[in-house]
């Protein structure tokens, strides 16, 4: 985004703009090839089942991956990501595409979400603290999470 924020501008307890995604087979195709994690839970039904998860499910770093663009949307250009963390602790599913153009046109089946928890200044660098999570169309949590930034401040 090309948009600054600025650490005046937000306050304890306002929400993120919302990410929403949508987690199709050929995503997590696209994700394998790009982070080189071929697991076959990840786009191998056949596999998936015999495991016990029933069908591929989605890949825990693309969610982590979902979650930094979350963040990093939410603050701009001038902040700084200083610490972020997030835990998978339950599996996500992707839809199977009808046709080619399925990912523009199918619900989101994700969303990536925070509320900012804390702000405070230390040795003159503004810091704003967030909780941040993935859910499920269902609106079951996922993978939650922590982020730390640095924001600028308004001169």
């Amino acid at each position: 985004m090309n948009k600054t924020l600025y650490w005046e501008d937000v306050e304890v307890g306002v929400e993120l703009p919302v990410l929403e995604k949508v987690a199709t087979t050929q995503m997590l195709v696209k994700w394998a090839g790009a982070s080189g994690d071929f697991n076959p839970l990840h786009f191998e039904s056949d596999f998936a089942e015999s495991q016990g998860v029933g069908i591929p499910i989605v890949h825990g770093q693309l969610k982590r991956a979902w979650l930094m663009q979350l963040v990093t949307d939410w603050i701009g250009i001038e902040g700084t990501v200083k610490k972020f963390s997030c835990q998978f602790r339950a599996m996500d599913y992707p839809v199977k595409m009808k046709t080619m153009v399925d990912p523009i046109e199918s619900l989101p089946t994700h969303f990536c979400k925070g509320k900012l928890t804390a702000k405070f200044e230390e040795n003159e660098i503004a810091f704003a603290e967030a909780e941040i999570w993935v859910e499920n169309a269902k609106g079951e949590i996922s993978t939650p999470g922590k982020a730390l930034v640095i924001l600028p401040k308004r001169m």
